[in-house]
């Protein structure tokens, strides 16, 4: 039952995605215009807030409670050298992941392809022929 609503769902956002003349909207970051914006700006947000959260909570942490951060240990480390060395670096990398893997869903919800034939099928659009490094030349 889910599965069939959210299916009908993706397929209306997939087709209103499609009637979108987004040449002719304007972009405005604080009221997007189309659903796929909302959406996208969404994940962005979120995406931001989070990195926001990883990146300076250690160090604010630290400047609010700089013995609290001192004295609690891991891996033989003050807590604030472990969560701004480790943490940090490791946490933006796993938003990195999060942001592809939520685009991809994004994308795949309203039918945008951004594959090598992702062209609207005519033989005249589609890429050509990838070029040798020698300069095209075919020896």
């Amino acid at each position: 039952m889910t599965d069939n609503r959210t299916r009908t769902s993706d397929r209306t956002a997939t087709e209103s995605h499609e009637d979108v003349d987004y040449l002719d909207r304007e972009v405005n970051i604080f009221k997007p215009a189309t659903p796929f914006m909302r959406d996208h700006l969404r994940v962005v947000w979120t995406m931001f807030a989070a990195w926001a959260l990883v990146v300076f909570g250690p160090v604010t942490a630290t400047a609010i409670a700089p013995g609290l951060m001192t004295d609690i240990t891991i891996l033989g480390f003050p807590l604030h050298y472990a969560a701004t060395a480790i943490g940090a670096p490791t946490g933006a990398l796993v938003l990195s992941f999060a942001y592809a893997r939520k685009r991809d869903q994004l994308d795949e919800k309203y039918g945008i392809d951004h594959g090598p034939d992702a062209t609207n099928g005519d033989e005249e659009d589609a890429p050509a022929e990838p070029a040798a490094t020698d300069g095209g030349a075919d020896q």
